[in-house]
């Protein structure tokens, strides 16, 4: 099974060398506006950014992620995880850090406690799914408050990260896109760009010393760094659960058609 099974070249219009912001010190870091509408819009591009880890940001880097003018960043890593890799950004009037831990995306406690069996690859494939369903059903606090941090100012410049910018991110991106009108089709799109963006091959080493897993097999960790369609749509499929997204937007993330309404006007480009 590709990582990247299902992806077309182009979504929205927009390949996705055109969404990467080509950055030294994080392999992930993309803009993810640009998608249409069910109403005929547009997300508004340079407003919504998505990555991993910013702690090995080069000067080169910093300079880049100045031009863009953040306002805030939501921050989904681990407690530890920030404080054994802190962020760097931009001196000067650095955009403002929110602290929004997701434990579930990172998984020291399930590896410590031998709760995972590492046998071999289906084992983590599963875990994997198992993660993205927990963000649905058991993480509505974080995100609710991510939802309530793009709403705190009349135009922000957002970034969404995590460590790899690719689990904990990916949800929230598809939340968001989901929550502006943006079809599903399209949300798995952008959630599989992960593929293009974050190898694999290039993050196996990092990933053995994180959580010490030193001769266990490459086949038994890659689904950890691997995006496949089966680890969203389990997410999906707990959202369908409350009937439809407006309901679980409401239920869930305390988004109520006001505040749904404040975040499209914000994000997308105005009709006509």
């Amino acid at each position: 099974m590709s990582a990247v099974s299902g992806l077309t070249p182009s979504a929205a219009g927009l390949t996705w060398e055109e969404r990467r912001l080509v950055l030294q010190g994080t392999p992930n870091f993309r803009d993810f506006g640009g998608y249409a509408t069910g109403d005929g819009r547009r997300v508004r591009r340079g407003l919504l950014f998505r990555s991993g880890q910013l702690a090995h940001l080069t000067e080169d880097d910093l300079a880049a992620l100045g031009h863009l003018r953040l306002d805030v960043v939501c921050d989904f890593r681990r407690e530890d995880e920030q404080r054994l890799a802190p962020n760097r950004l931009p001196a000067g009037s650095p955009p403002r850090t929110v602290s929004l831990p997701i434990t579930p995306g990172s998984n020291d406690a399930v590896f410590a406690s031998g709760a995972l069996d590492l046998g071999g690859r289906e084992a983590m494939f599963d875990f994997m799914v198992a993660i993205n369903r927990d963000f649905a059903e058991n993480q509505g606090a974080a995100f609710g408050a991510m939802f309530r941090e793009l709403l705190e100012q009349p135009e922000s410049r957002s970034l969404v990260h995590c460590a790899a910018g690719k689990d904990r991110t990916g949800f929230a991106a598809a939340i968001i896109l989901l929550a502006l009108g943006v079809s599903r089709e399209d949300v798995m799109q952008d959630y599989l760009l992960t593929g293009r963006y974050f190898l694999p091959a290039e993050e196996i080493d990092r990933l053995r010393r994180k959580y010490g897993l030193e001769g266990v097999a490459d086949e038994a960790i890659l689904p950890m760094l691997e995006v496949h369609p089966e680890y969203l749509s389990r997410a999906f499929q707990s959202i369908d659960d409350y009937g439809d997204f407006d309901s679980y937007l409401s239920e869930v993330m305390g988004l109520g058609g006001a505040e749904r309404e404040a975040l499209r006007r914000r994000y997308l480009e105005a009709p006509g």
